[in-house]
């Protein structure tokens, strides 16, 4: 993950000061065939490039709207994978609609990746490996399971739970590349546990082995040499019929 930090202090969301108890993360897609951050994260910090029109996100009301997540992830100037956060991760964001239909925002983390023109499948696989990865950071760092529900959502689940806005995204990107929002919590979760490393539920298991029985001690000392110098340490000769 290649994580900065630029903080939208100028937004009035940032400017509201609400804090949150985060419960989850909520998945977006800008919609707009722009994969550069500078669109949305600026002034420039030297790696984001100059924004010309001056329409980034960091104002009172970015294109006249109350609106403001998290986290970008995009293309700096320099045309590498990088992942903005814009907002402190409790800090209560605009990112899933208003009123009822926005509850999202007072319980999960905002992240918005930067759509191009969604048939570039080297850009597609970048970003979405960047998400996955911020997204094993924060749910490591707020204890969250990601295959636990209403954890982990793109924007269309959290409406069709209640609890956001009537958008598509990013269910309209992902499976022109043979993903979806299960495979994106799956890939959390493997990178948060990879398969050398037993999940915090899962007992760890022991198989014992008997060799066999000798008549001459001799022959058991001699096995039970072998069978340490093979890498059992834990070997020992039990005496008895």
């Amino acid at each position: 993950m290649n994580l900065h930090k630029l903080i939208l202090t100028n937004n009035a969301c940032y400017k509201a000061g609400t804090k949150i108890k985060v419960k989850g993360i909520l998945l977006h897609s800008t919609g707009a065939n722009n994969p550069n951050l500078k669109r949305y994260v600026g002034p420039d910090d030297g790696l984001l490039g100059r924004n010309r029109w001056s329409n980034h996100w960091n104002q009172d009301k970015p294109d006249g709207r109350n609106v403001c997540v998290h986290a970008f992830i995009g293309k700096l100037a320099d045309g590498s994978i990088a992942t903005y956060q814009t907002l402190p991760w409790d800090h209560r964001g605009w990112h899933s609609g208003s009123g009822r239909k926005g509850t999202a925002n007072n319980t999960h983390i905002g992240i918005e990746i930067c759509e191009d023109d969604l048939k570039n499948a080297a850009y597609f696989n970048a970003v979405y490996k960047e998400a996955v990865e911020l997204c094993a950071f924060l749910c490591k760092e707020y204890g969250l399971d990601p295959l636990e529900g209403g954890v982990v959502l793109g924007h269309y689940e959290a409406h069709q739970l209640g609890i956001a806005s009537n958008h598509a995204d990013p269910g309209h990107w992902f499976p022109r590349f043979g993903k979806s929002m299960d495979t994106f919590r799956a890939d959390v979760k493997k990178l948060l546990f990879p398969a050398s490393t037993p999940a915090p539920d899962e007992k760890k298991k022991i198989y014992r082995i008997q060799l066999g029985a000798f008549t001459v001690k001799a022959n058991a000392d001699n096995m039970l040499k072998k069978v340490k110098d093979a890498g059992f340490t834990d070997a020992f000769i039990r005496y008895g019929e």
